[in-house]
């Protein structure tokens, strides 16, 4: 497994102390991440909390520093451009506008049904679902996109297409609540993936692909 640290984007903004290593949502992440920790009523406490925050979400993750991990990635991720994506905790819709700017098709899925109702109309298909069993067949996606989303190694690997980019993005760093390392990444993922990573706005994005 190789990660390319690629030069950081310009106008590097130290993030802001939200999060550190003991926050309730980091012990979810790794737990999902690397114990299969889910279950129904865990899906239904992380709903609950997100539809709670669904009404603000936009006006305080919306800014131009927080999605420049999105848009670098996008740009310099070695990402393919051209075919179809998918968003994982779409969420407002923050990162779908800037991913339907430069793909040409996308779906944006969100656990949260408020989320999704907060979110404007377009420019992508919007559903709810569980992003530990997706409704969509196996490697349909070229991209999948992460915004500070829980991740189900399993079913990104089993949705996303041989050769398909998956790019996460920690808008805050390490003080993303929702957080992994580039390490801590790939040695979620199952499989040997490689890609690049680097910083760009407050926080940093990683693109990878499934080794062959």
């Amino acid at each position: 497994m190789a990660l390319r640290q690629l030069d950081d984007d310009d106008g590097l903004v130290q993030p802001e102390d939200v999060a550190g290593p003991d926050h309730p949502m980091r012990t979810v992440t790794r737990e999902v991440a690397f114990e299969r920790g889910w279950s129904s009523g865990r899906a239904r406490k992380v709903a609950e909390l997100f539809d709670g925050l669904a009404p603000g979400w936009s006006a305080t993750h919306g800014d131009p520093v927080r999605l420049a991990p999105v848009r670098d990635g996008l740009l310099r991720g070695d990402v393919e451009r051209g075919g179809r994506w998918l968003e994982l905790g779409s969420g407002t819709g923050n990162g779908t506008r800037i991913l339907t700017e430069l793909v040409d098709r996308a779906v944006a899925v969100d656990l949260s049904a408020e989320m999704l109702a907060n979110a404007p109309a377009g420019p992508a298909p919007r559903v709810r679902a569980d992003a530990s069993s997706l409704p969509f067949p196996t490697g349909l996606f070229d991209g999948i996109l992460m915004v500070n989303m829980l991740l189900f190694p399993e079913e990104v690997d089993r949705v996303l297409r041989p050769g398909g980019r998956l790019l996460w993005v920690n808008t805050l760093g390490d003080r993303t609540p929702i957080h992994l390392s580039p390490p801590e990444l790939l040695d979620a993922l199952p499989g040997s993936w490689s890609g690049l990573t680097a910083r760009s706005g407050s926080g940093f994005w990683v693109s990878v692909a499934r080794q062959r």
